[in-house]
């Protein structure tokens, strides 16, 4: 709720600046429909603005990449803290004047709804529905394709009246006034909205002025028929109708000059406006690069060789052979810059995004638990323990160069790597976006079941255990673990020879 109160304290300072500006540099013009349009424009451009979010990308070049290390992981409880007494006032009251706001507005559609819905109704050829009720303290007044009045006003059939109400309906000024109340009920703190909302409203008096006026209805009588019609509309604040609030307004503007159309100029001082708002509201994205080092090659020689180091060369020279004391070659350092993928080395140690075989980590531990046979020959010995094998995923996702780092026995090395080699092609790392070879290390554990292992000693033909047996105190529990008064035994000397009597 916070983040919103945030959002909507933004848009309440976009509406005073453009209403500011409306109020400078257009209320005096007599262009009605720029000034509904920039009105009605500028309200909701102050709700969209602050949700558009330029995002700017700025690159920043890195010398190395990052080392990370994970030490000890400690989980810290976060302390219950009870929110700030604003932190729960504020959106309350807010939530408070929106429902109020809303309501009123509900309230006054559903009076008017009522009021058209118990009136004698005469469709019109135009379209419009004239709705006659009896109440004769209702004004004349239009909602969407109605036009309500009173008997008295009906009889006289007055044509500026009619032409009046005429021009909100095809001018559908009640789409607008729907609009900016449901604004108004996001915005009922701003006292900018609400003034909006009324010169809103009397543009559109405006407006329909103009459009009886324009079929040559005397202005001066017209005029003097607003002065007697003019009244409050008795709570349809929804609705369009003759009312003292705009009267002196509407007979002075019916007075004014034309604007000249080097007003229309003035709107172009709408746009620093938003640009100011979208600079305002832009953010800053920095996309790091980490610069890759290229192989350091030196070519043999009496002559002098050339090193390039990244953007920059070095120039060395190999010391004369006659010396006895060869001293090291002295190289600088240069500036490490970014390296294509294609001149990077054979392969990488790790990369941005470490190679996967086929369905996870998972999938490959179950498919070395399937495809494993253990070598009968191994077998047979009692041979047991941990192949580590490495090879390089390429970048096609095949197997190659797999080979054993951590040897137990020639025929477990050999079953590893068979396994290996048979491996499905697995999903290539990647390193800046693109494919390449790394190299991969992978344990793999060869274990006899215990029902299969023999003894593993014996002395003239006699299990170490039997012999053992027969010392006084000496137990053997089911597990084979050796103890003589108590205390564990490992092992013992028969005939000079050390012999182990528990199990690997």
């Amino acid at each position: 709720m916070q983040d919103f109160l945030i959002y909507d304290a933004k848009v309440a300072v976009l509406i005073i600046v453009f209403y500011m500006f409306y109020r400078l540099m257009l209320s005096r013009e007599t262009f009605h429909k720029v000034n509904r349009g920039v009105l009605l424009l500028t309200a909701v451009a102050s709700f969209v603005l602050p949700l558009c979010v330029i995002t700017m990308h700025k690159t920043v070049m890195l010398d190395t990449m990052p080392m990370v290390s994970v030490g000890d992981l400690q989980m810290e409880m976060a302390e219950d803290t009870e929110p700030e007494v604003w932190q729960v006032v504020l959106p309350i009251i807010f939530i408070i004047g929106v429902v109020a706001t809303l309501a009123h507005t509900l309230a006054s559609i559903v009076k008017v709804m009522l009021l058209i819905r118990r009136s004698e109704r005469h469709p019109q050829p135009d379209g419009t529905i004239l709705c006659v009720t009896g109440n004769t303290e209702v004004p004349p007044f239009s909602w969407m394709r109605y036009i309500v009045m009173n008997r008295s006003d009906y009889e006289e059939h007055d044509a500026a009246i009619l032409a009046h109400e005429r021009g909100h309906i095809r001018l559908r000024h009640s789409c607008d006034v729907v609009l900016v109340d449901l604004l108004t009920a996001l915005q009922w703190f701003n006292p900018a909205m609400w003034m909006l909302r009324q010169d809103l409203r009397a543009i559109h008096e405006y407006e329909a002025d103009g459009e009886v006026l324009s079929q040559g209805i005397n202005a001066r009588q017209y005029q003097y028929l607003l002065i007697t019609k003019a009244a409050s509309i008795g709570g349809y604040s929804i609705a369009n109708g003759i009312n003292h609030s705009t009267l002196k307004n509407r007979i002075t503007m019916m007075l004014h000059t034309k604007s000249s159309s080097r007003s229309y100029w003035k709107l172009l001082a709408l746009l620093p406006i938003v640009g100011v708002t979208l600079a305002l509201n832009a953010e800053t994205v920095n996309d790091y690069v980490y610069q890759q080092p290229q192989k350091k090659i030196v070519k043999k020689g009496k002559k002098s060789a050339t090193v390039k180091m990244g953007s920059q060369q070095v120039t060395v020279v190999e010391q004369p052979k006659a010396e006895k004391t060869t001293k090291p070659v002295e190289v600088i350092q240069a500036k490490e810059v970014f390296t294509p993928v294609e001149q990077m080395p054979e392969f990488f140690d790790v990369v941005e995004q470490m190679p996967e075989y086929p369905g996870g980590s998972m999938a490959m531990f179950e498919y070395l638990s399937k495809n494993i046979h253990y070598p009968k020959d191994a077998e047979e010995q009692q041979l047991q323990g941990r192949v580590i094998a490495t090879f390089v995923v390429m970048k096609d996702g095949s197997i190659s160069n797999a080979k054993v780092v951590k040897s137990v026995s020639p025929s477990l090395d050999e079953e590893a790597l068979r396994c290996i080699n048979g491996m499905p092609n697995w999903t290539p790392g990647r390193q800046n976006g693109k494919a390449v070879n790394v190299k991969y290390t992978i344990p793999i554990s060869f274990r006899l079941d215990k029902a299969k292992e023999a003894p593993k000693a014996e002395t003239n033909g006699v299990a170490a255990k039997d012999v053992i047996s027969r010392l006084p105190g000496a137990k053997i529990d089911e597990n084979g673990k050796v103890t003589i008064n108590g205390k564990v035994v490992n092992k013992i000397i028969v005939d000079g020879k050390a012999v182990s009597l528990q199990d690997e």
